[in-house]
């Protein structure tokens, strides 16, 4: 079977295999799988801007004109040994699906075929085909993981000739790795933000990566953990003047008190300190929080946790029976919260 697993596909790229004459990249990091499809298509050789050598075709254009995509690949190429066929936003077409089985049972001679697709399930026709095809190649994208992440940021320091401090590199790796596309666009973006300095500190990347609302998010939220009364107040304040929902600091709660919940049980059953609780926890604290997580997790027993989560959830019912409240519901939820996470644990 022609297939790459995940962390194999960049060494693959770095030196494609010739005899591979059908490519399919897929995922659902559309941006990785664009910019992979990117990497491919230069490694060819072939000029990219040249429309005699590369043609560009869009998967339901080719999935409404049947054969279209083989009287492409069978065309011989007039100025090159070889032209690039390369397929965009494929999918779950069955005519293009054919198409491109007939072309893996009997591979162009001078025609390379890229397909970029959305994510697609192990038994997808066009994935299905091309693994089981011999001159074919897939090759997954999936959402970049920590040491992914690390090695992006690390290539974009280094082009751009900067260091990062270890606090700020966690930060920034805390608000990545959605999208590829978008994870570059907040690099440099910072880059920019931070150019003429030798060293990205923590406030740097606090000023320039993730919206204003977000970042209220957290410290409404570690406010009312830590039962600190006008930190809340400073917290809403931003987030209002930000624009954010105030329907969002709810969901917001009401999942730090869950993961809280989740922590505590772990506790309960494993005879976990707080400390160790918070370390283990799935999907990991972001390291700033951790302590603040782990205060709750001292101040918080089991009956508490719940009585919190429902006094969340009866606020989110308050809220839409009368949403022109939400405003005050919220904040006068939030606010019993902070003043119940003052106390100390009894």
């Amino acid at each position: 079977m022609a297939q790459k697993k995940a962390f194999e596909v960049d060494r693959w790229l770095s030196r494609p295999e010739p005899s591979f004459r059908l490519v399919l990249i897929y995922g659902p990091d559309r941006g990785l799988v664009s910019e992979r499809a990117r990497v491919f298509a230069a490694n060819t050789g072939l000029p990219l801007h040249d429309p005699f050598a590369v043609v560009r075709l869009e998967a339901n254009e080719l999935d409404q004109q049947p054969g279209r995509l083989e009287d492409e690949a069978r065309t011989v190429p007039m100025f090159a040994e070889n032209r690039l066929i390369w397929i965009a936003n494929a999918g779950a077409q069955k005519n293009l699906g054919a198409d491109v089985k007939r072309l893996a049972d009997n591979p162009p001679a001078d025609a390379i075929i890229l397909i970029e697709a959305g994510e697609l399930k192990k038994n997808a026709p066009l994935r299905t085909v091309v693994e089981g095809a011999s001159a074919a190649m897939a090759l997954p994208c999936y959402a970049d993981d920590a040491r992914a992440i690390d090695a992006l940021i690390d290539g974009e320091m280094a082009k751009a000739g900067m260091a990062i401090a270890l606090d700020a590199r966690q930060m920034l790796k805390s608000s990545l790795g959605g999208d590829r596309l978008a994870s570059r666009g907040e690099i440099a973006k910072l880059l920019l933000y931070c150019l003429g300095k030798e060293r990205i500190e923590t406030e740097d990347v606090l000023a320039m990566v993730g919206d204003v609302s977000a970042s209220s998010n957290d410290d409404a939220i570690d406010a009312v953990l830590l039962g600190k009364a006008a930190d809340l107040d400073q917290a809403l304040a931003r987030h209002a003047a930000a624009g954010g929902p105030p329907f969002q600091m709810l969901a917001s709660a009401i999942r730090q008190f869950q993961n809280l919940q989740t922590m505590h049980n772990a506790m309960e059953r494993k005879g976990q300190s707080a400390i160790a609780a918070v370390a283990s926890a799935r999907p990991p604290v972001f390291f700033a929080r951790k302590k603040t997580v782990e205060t709750a997790l001292d101040r918080y027993d089991g009956n508490s946790i719940v009585r919190a989560l429902d006094r969340l959830r009866d606020a989110v019912l308050q809220t839409r029976r009368r949403p022109e409240l939400a405003k005050s519901v919220v904040e006068r939820t939030l606010l019993a919260l902070a003043i119940e996470g003052r106390r100390p644990r009894r």
